[in-house]
């Protein structure tokens, strides 16, 4: 199937990471590719030279986009607390609305692939370093203003956060109790 006239690579690499996010990258076939992006496989070749070329690309868009929304949600208003709560519920929202739970696309390609391939390790590691740092900018501003008390440094505060926000994305996988999943962000903020 040759180039479609109007080729959009922002709509291809986004329905590319889509496949990716629902299949994991080795459950993606390059027919899968070919079907969501509506390339054919000389195309999706020729532009993003193979399927690993692309899964990277899908994780540098979703460092662009989710990434990016939740450092959004982090630097939003309000106080600190209100601010980790809104990253976690977002995405046990996110999690338990969608159609099939798909997780953090990060997270899923961390357990998948980050351990093989040192490129994707780099690229999930820059998104987990991202959220990480805003992380660390919340607990420091919390602690000015008193309303975070945990003992420690920041950026190790700012971890254990973090580690409870990926461990929902995963639990959210299999917990589809809105409630349990809430209470363990409560627990969390109640600690800090």
């Amino acid at each position: 199937m040759a180039r479609p006239r109007e080729f959009d690579e922002d709509r291809v690499v986004t329905a590319a990471m889509d496949t990716f996010w629902r299949h994991g990258y080795e459950g993606t076939s390059t027919r899968d590719l070919c079907d969501s992006t509506g390339l054919g496989p000389s195309s999706l070749y020729n532009t993003f030279g193979g399927k690993r070329q692309l899964y990277l690309r899908a994780l540098r868009r979703y460092h662009d986009t989710a990434t990016a929304e939740q450092v959004g949600i982090l630097r939003g208003p309000g106080p600190a607390k209100d601010r980790l709560r809104a990253m976690m519920t977002h995405a046990v929202d996110a999690d338990l609305g969608g159609t099939g739970a798909r997780g953090c696309f990060a997270v899923n390609a961390a357990v998948e692939a980050a351990g093989l391939d040192p490129e994707v390790k780099a690229a999930v590691r820059r998104s987990f370093d991202r959220v990480e740092d805003e992380l660390c900018a919340v607990v420091e501003e919390g602690r000015r203003a008193g309303e975070i008390r945990a003992t420690g440094d920041a950026r190790t505060v700012a971890r254990r956060v973090q580690s409870t926000y990926y461990g929902l994305r995963v639990l959210s996988s299999v917990q589809d109790d809105r409630a349990v999943l809430l209470a363990t962000v409560e627990g969390t903020l109640a600690d800090l």
